[in-house]
């Protein structure tokens, strides 16, 4: 196979394994990987250590913008960090999980991100771009776009999973969580979750992690071999 050069997208709802995926499809490629929900966690872990409330979209605005985010863009390796600390354990906990919809639909922490997003994307001769709004948004003409989904129950038993939760009643509301996120990022107003129109959809329900991996890389190659986005 000929050296992969060029954009990778890789968008969905929270759940669908993306991370893993993602990071997969990198290593296989040789390429960057770019988490760009931890950068939006990662905003909301300055906005909760500011003593902000999440849904003042002026107050979070300020504190995002003077907080000093670094996402690292190695495959093998996740660096997050907020002025200086380690925070790519905590990105992933329940307080940050319940306010990141709110900060990540502000419009002027979408646009800061974005534009630091763009700029970490075309430092790479080839990178795995992972979130919400790359291929319609961030990277509109990424040599292939990818939306990945799967059934909220199944999301919900490999988000479990991680948790390392087993109580149906904690599943489910984990389930419940899904929905109420995937609903809130759909209809947000500014950047709303949806698939690009040229993406390939792949859902991932019936799957396994290395399944998916190979047929988006196997997309990817193909991309390459002809010249198209999908």
């Amino acid at each position: 196979m000929t050296a992969f050069r060029g954009a990778v997208t890789l968008d969905g709802p929270s759940g669908t394994g993306k991370s893993s995926v993602a990071r997969g499809v990198a290593r296989q490629l040789g390429a960057a990987y770019l988490d760009t929900g931890a950068m939006y966690r990662a905003a909301t872990v300055a906005v909760l250590d500011a003593g902000v409330d999440p849904q003042d979209a002026e107050a979070v605005a300020r504190t995002v913008a003077a907080a000093r985010i670094v996402v690292g863009t190695e495959a093998g390796s996740e660096r997050v960090e907020v002025d200086g600390v380690d925070v790519a354990a905590r990105i992933r906990g329940a307080e940050v999980t319940r306010w990141v919809s709110a900060v990540s639909a502000v419009p002027a922490v979408r646009r800061q991100l974005v534009a630091q997003q763009r700029e970490l994307a075309g430092a790479a001769d080839a990178v795995v771009v992972e979130g919400r709004d790359i291929g319609t948004v961030v990277l509109p003409d990424a040599t292939l776009k990818v939306y990945l989904t799967a059934a909220p129950e199944i999301r919900a038993q490999r988000r479990a999973g991680q948790l390392g939760l087993r109580d149906p009643a904690e599943i489910d509301a984990l389930a419940a969580d899904l929905r109420r996120r995937d609903e809130y990022d759909s209809s947000r107003a500014d950047s709303p979750l949806r698939p690009a129109a040229d993406a390939v959809v792949v859902d991932s329900s019936d799957l396994d992690q290395q399944g998916v991996v190979d047929r988006v890389v196997a997309l990817a190659e193909a991309a390459l071999v002809t010249g198209d986005r999908t």
